[in-house]
């Protein structure tokens, strides 16, 4: 019975982007052609070489308990990937691997905040963010940058979010939803306010590093006076394809390594062994192995702008990372479309799914509610397809 749970999970919201992707199978199994754009995870097969290396590891028989913290060989590989792409000096005892980067970034929530703790979210955000915090008993601040801003703060956004009870900054670049990238001159920007509050932790999200149209990537590690006051999180989810193999990791100051260590040893403990071995062999492998990927959801990209210029009331800005477009859809707000009264984003994206068989996100979970997250990590038929139903709908 729900009183006997605890408010923890009681107070805990679902997973909009899970829920949405169950709503969609739902229809599909009462016999619905949907098509899928709601869900953030590539379309693509894992890479032979990483499947290789799987195999090799289950046939030289790794199947025992690994160390909390990841095989010394991973580790050493996410200090050598640190080096190479980001020009980040990491020690083995800064780096702990997890069980997907969601649970990096739980670790070092749990291990960073005490209950009142603010933790300050650029929005739009991951949608886990907030309830990660709220878990750790810290308080969630949203700071909301629109379409308008490209979906950044500005440092003076982030200069009045700043109160005494400020312990940690928690944002991703390349951005999930917006696919926003900060460049290093922004990044500087920021930088220089938190400058003034050293107790300040900034936790920066790096899953979508290498799906960055942009030709450059500038980690907040790399600026002046944050490398020891920064937790970077990154993982092979998204750029290797490798959602379901959940491995994540972080390079972190070492005293916070520590703790999530300790953390992570009550919790899961070590992460799957052959998972593992096959990561050190796509970390160590050169950016250009995955260059296919990349540069079919730039193509992918460019082909969901165009649609979506062609749909009246849409306003979008153009992503320079990650395979999501998130268009403001408050023109529609207070409108009736096929029956469905518009009163905001999440009306909208429910108009969306039953009315076209297309399934989106609602930007209220990512602290955006003017917008909707449409995910283009599907094939060119699809998302034409997709737009075309939208477009449809809405004439």
């Amino acid at each position: 019975m729900k009183e006997h749970l605890s408010n923890r999970i009681n107070n805990l919201p679902t997973s909009a982007t899970l829920a949405m992707a169950a709503k969609a199978r739902e229809l599909r199994e009462q016999g619905k052609d949907i098509i899928g754009l709601s869900l953030g995870e590539p379309d693509f097969n894992t890479p032979d070489f990483v499947k290789d290396a799987a195999i090799q590891a289950i046939n030289e028989n790794y199947n025992s308990y690994t160390p909390v913290d990841g095989y010394t060989e991973l580790k050493d590989a996410v200090i050598e990937k640190f080096k190479r792409d980001n020009n980040l000096t990491y020690n083995r005892d800064q780096i702990v691997v997890s069980t997907g980067a969601k649970q990096s970034i739980a670790n070092v929530a749990m291990v960073l905040l005490n209950e009142g703790d603010e933790c300050i979210l650029p929005a739009p955000y991951w949608v886990s963010y907030a309830a990660i915090v709220q878990l750790a008993e810290g308080v969630p601040v949203e700071v909301r940058a629109g379409v308008e801003q490209n979906f950044k703060i500005t440092p003076q956004q982030l200069k009045d979010a700043i109160t005494p009870k400020t312990k940690m900054v928690l944002f991703s670049s390349p951005n999930n939803p917006s696919g926003a990238v900060y460049s290093k001159e922004e990044l500087e920007g920021l930088a220089g306010v938190l400058k003034d509050y050293p107790d300040i932790i900034v936790v920066s999200d790096e899953i979508y590093e290498h799906i960055n149209y942009t030709g450059t990537y500038t980690s907040m590690a790399e600026i002046d006076g944050m490398y020891e006051r920064t937790v970077v999180v990154n993982g092979v989810s998204k750029a290797f394809a490798m959602t379901g193999w959940r491995i994540g990791y972080i390079g972190a100051p070492s005293w916070i390594a520590r703790a999530c260590n300790k953390m992570q040893g009550q919790i899961t403990s070590g992460a799957n062994c052959i998972a593992q071995r096959a990561v050190i062999t796509a970390l160590k492998a050169p950016v250009s192995k995955i260059q296919y990927m990349i540069d079919a959801f730039s193509k992918r990209r460019d082909l969901v702008l165009s649609l979506l210029s062609e749909i009246e009331g849409f306003v979008t800005d153009t992503p320079d990372g990650a395979f999501y477009v998130f268009p403001d859809v408050s023109s529609f707000f207070g409108k009736t479309i096929k029956g469905h009264v518009i009163k905001d984003a999440t009306d909208f994206s429910l108009m969306i799914l039953e009315e076209a068989n297309v399934a989106t996100v609602s930007g209220d979970a990512f602290g955006a509610p003017n917008c909707i997250r449409i995910s283009y990590a599907a094939s060119e038929d699809q998302i034409k397809e997709a737009l075309q139903r939208i477009k449809t709908v809405l004439s």
